[in-house]
């Protein structure tokens, strides 16, 4: 079976590895263009493009797929690398790129996604980010046929994976990403016994992973305790959950629900205690423990070494703007 693949960060490349090593022949890879990244800015390939290189498959790198606007020339050099490509199949991973309905129909058995959620929840960008940010109890892989719509073609594998309480985006992607890889090998090789059964996405439980964005990134800590730990490990490592401390901004990577009442007279956002434990910060329910924070251009730290060098002390008063931020 020849196999055209498409995708673009390291959630793809894994997919993309395990095809390869299942021995599935890829004459060319879809990939978005290189982007500047690193202190330098300079050009990066993505790791889908640096593998299929490593492996000396073809890659082409369109901004669009569509034959008309400002990019209409690229996207026929696409067309005609698909072509060439003479694929049965397209998988899809994490492209970037929307695929108009030609890409669809080129290939003889269509296009096939990866989709990190249980579908129909968590359809679009952000779907491993917005389960934990929900405190979902867990997630999981879906192979989609994929259709015109927003992740909304039928079904043809899944594969739950529990969400563990202290998974972060970046320890939940990796264990999707494998799982995800393992499944597409799977389904192909039920393609090729014409054993896939399509399963229309029921028509309940809808719902949409926006994409993060980095607004979101400053706690509200009237928020409960649990929603503030849950968004804390959501956006570790993308957008990085953060509150201001005394005019200066601080990155949150790691909290636990702290034991006990939160005294009379406490507010939202104030310190309760400060200690090699962690930093304790009343919520609009309960209190959370900081146990890891980072201060702007340094490094991620245990509560005990940050607050060597950050004095945080109980009745400071985090993300206020109103001059009550000191003790008090």
């Amino acid at each position: 079976m020849r196999v055209v693949f498409a995708g673009t960060p390291e959630f793809a490349r894994v997919a993309l590895e395990q095809l390869l090593q299942a021995g599935y022949t890829v004459p060319l890879v879809l990939s978005q263009p290189d982007r500047p990244a690193g202190r330098g800015m300079k050009l990066q390939a993505s790791p889908v493009k640096q593998c299929a290189l490593e492996h000396g498959i073809a890659v082409a790198q369109p901004h669009s797929l569509r034959l008309d606007g400002k990019f209409a020339s690229e996207a026929a050099e696409a067309r005609a690398a698909l072509e060439a490509a003479q694929a049965d199949v397209m998988v899809v991973a994490a492209y970037g790129l929307i695929l108009p309905q030609w890409t669809l129909d080129l290939p003889r058995l269509g296009c096939l996604n990866i989709h990190a959620s249980l579908l129909p929840r968590w359809r679009g960008a952000a779907p491993i980010h917005r389960a934990i940010e929900a405190g979902d109890a867990q997630t999981g892989v879906t192979i989609m046929q994929m259709d015109a719509g927003l992740d909304t073609g039928d079904m043809l594998l899944m594969e739950p994976l529990p969400i563990a309480t202290h998974d972060t985006t970046a320890s939940l992607h990796d264990k999707l990403a494998t799982l995800g890889g393992h499944l597409i090998v799977q389904a192909l090789q039920q393609a090729s016994a014409a054993r896939l059964q399509p399963t229309p996405q029921p028509a309940a439980g809808v719902t949409y992973a926006h994409k993060i964005e980095k607004a979101e990134s400053s706690i509200d800590w009237q928020l409960p305790a649990t929603v503030i730990g849950q968004r804390i490990r959501a956006f570790d490592p993308f957008p990085g959950a953060s509150t201001v401390a005394q005019g200066e901004t601080i990155k949150l990577w790691a909290a636990t629900l702290a034991d006990g009442a939160v005294p009379a007279g406490v507010r939202a956002g104030q310190i309760v205690q400060a200690d090699a434990q962690g930093v304790v910060v009343a919520c609009g329910e309960g209190a959370l423990r900081l146990t890891v924070l980072q201060r702007a251009g340094g490094k991620r730290l245990p509560a005990a070494d940050f607050l060597r060098g950050f004095a945080l002390q109980p009745g400071m008063v985090l993300g206020a703007t109103d001059g009550l931020n000191g003790p008090h």
